[in-house]
């Protein structure tokens, strides 16, 4: 990351319509305009998984417009972190990028139940995250 710019941080899944629009909408939260938050996939699905959006309802963050997107090379040549959500998408390698994959749960098709572990894991992973990024707590 360079010196005096906000880092940008690309999470990575292959439908982009669960675990990585969770982890970039509670990013852009806790990150307060410091970190600039972006999300894809390799092969996008038409629409957010229905118990994704509730879940994150529950907690004030409404995904109900946000739609998946593909994956942009230039989106990872971009980021100084690309973080894979253990869903197996492969992304670009370029140097000077900090890689990490998150093994979570992929919501597709589990209760909402599960949806709101799943939900609670990502956020513990992203107040760590963005605390390392940022430099300073975050606040909820």
């Amino acid at each position: 990351m360079r010196p005096g710019r906000e880092p940008v941080v690309l999470f990575v899944c292959v439908h982009n319509a669960g675990r990585s629009q969770m982890a970039a909408a509670l990013l852009n939260r806790y990150g307060q305009g410091r970190i600039r938050v972006r999300s894809a996939g390799s092969s996008p699905a038409a629409q957010l998984n229905p118990a994704v959006v509730q879940v994150m309802a529950e907690v004030g963050i409404d995904l109900s417009r946000e739609i998946p997107k593909r994956l942009d090379p230039s989106a990872v040549q971009t980021s100084d972190v690309v973080i894979s959500m253990g869903c197996g998408d492969a992304c670009p390698v370029y140097p000077g990028k900090r890689y990490r994959n998150w093994e979570l749960t992929d919501p597709a098709g589990q209760p909402v139940e599960s949806v709101r572990r799943i939900r609670d894991e990502i956020d513990r992973l992203v107040r760590r995250l963005a605390i390392e990024l940022a430099g300073e707590s975050v606040s909820t």
